[in-house]
């Protein structure tokens, strides 16, 4: 049981054909709710903090929920950065323990995000930890990731093969049509698979990573309207697609969106079912395990690592 990097771990699901879940945390009842359903399908995982979730909760108390997580489970798991926006930040993470860092440069030009990537990668592997960065642009709002629709582009294929050879970067975010946040369709999904195939044909037995992978469950989505919410319209990535994508190469599907709004609504729900109750733990545990019930599902159904730890 020990933090580790994702290399092994991506090597495994790149033969296997299926994909780890990298599941977004902020606070203790969200990593415990994750590691539960890990332990329960005795899945891979891959904890992993934003920008925000840093300040929101500190670095260190977030590097002490996952020391706890391995110790009480006895799971190896990864602990990422998500969207790194600089080498400072990646530089801060690897050197306070964390075991993967992404490395964010789709914002700048292709040699500019190849040069900046390069500079992060040298200095995360001579401390073992591994690298993902990400190269085309991904609509949406997620924390401090802000990109409009219209300025979102995808993924080039053949630059992609040259910024992984330029770079020497672990793993690779693409992107293919996913988004951002709850809103990430208007008409009916679509995920761009020629390009998928194309990528993943060039760059044999190399992971790739999809962000803005939330399917955005519409039971989720009633419930919170049901109890007061305000969330019309949101949908998601269908997770037929997603179990797609996990046979073609992608081996990192990341989840935060339906981490929130499982546990929202079970907050919502309990407080609109017993207005008079105001213990924490009332509402926090079944919102504990409503985060457990939905990755579980995730892994067993969906990204197909149930069974593989």
């Amino acid at each position: 049981m020990a933090l580790v990097n994702s290399r092994e771990m991506f090597k495994k699901a790149y033969e296997g054909n299926y994909a780890v879940g990298a599941f977004n945390v902020n606070n203790m009842e969200i990593v415990q709710g994750i590691m539960a359903a890990a332990q329960q399908e005795n899945a891979p995982v891959i904890l992993q903090v934003s920008a925000g979730a840093r300040k929101y909760a500190s670095p260190i108390y977030l590097r002490k929920l996952v020391e706890a997580a391995i110790e009480e489970t006895g799971l190896d798991l990864v602990l990422h950065l998500d969207h790194g926006e600089d080498f400072e930040i990646c530089k801060a993470c690897i050197d306070d323990g964390f075991s993967s860092v992404m490395i964010d440069g789709s914002r700048f030009p292709l040699e500019e995000n190849i040069a900046l990537t390069k500079k992060v990668v040298e200095y995360a592997h001579d401390k073992g930890v591994t690298v993902e960065a990400e190269l085309g642009k991904l609509a949406g709002v997620e924390d401090a990731v802000k990109v409009a629709a219209k300025d979102a582009t995808y993924t080039d294929p053949d630059e992609a093969v040259e910024f992984v050879e330029k770079t020497g970067v672990d793993s690779l975010a693409i992107a293919i049509g996913t988004s951002h946040g709850a809103y990430k369709f208007k008409g009916d999904p679509t995920l761009d698979f020629d390009r998928l195939a194309t990528i993943t044909e060039k760059l044999k037995g190399f992971p790739l990573v999809l962000h803005g992978a939330s399917s955005v469950p519409q039971e989720f989505v009633q419930l919170n309207n049901k109890y007061g919410g305000q969330i019309p319209g949101a949908q998601g990535v269908p997770e037929e697609m997603l179990n797609r994508a996990s046979k073609l190469g992608v081996c990192k599907i990341n989840i935060d969106t339906d981490l929130r709004l499982a546990l929202t609504a079970s907050i919502r729900k309990t407080f609109v079912e017993s207005p008079a109750e105001f213990d924490p733990r009332k509402y926090l545990g079944p919102g504990r395990d409503a985060i457990r019930d939905m990755v579980a599902h995730k892994m067993r159904n969906v990204l197909g690592c149930s069974g593989k730890k």
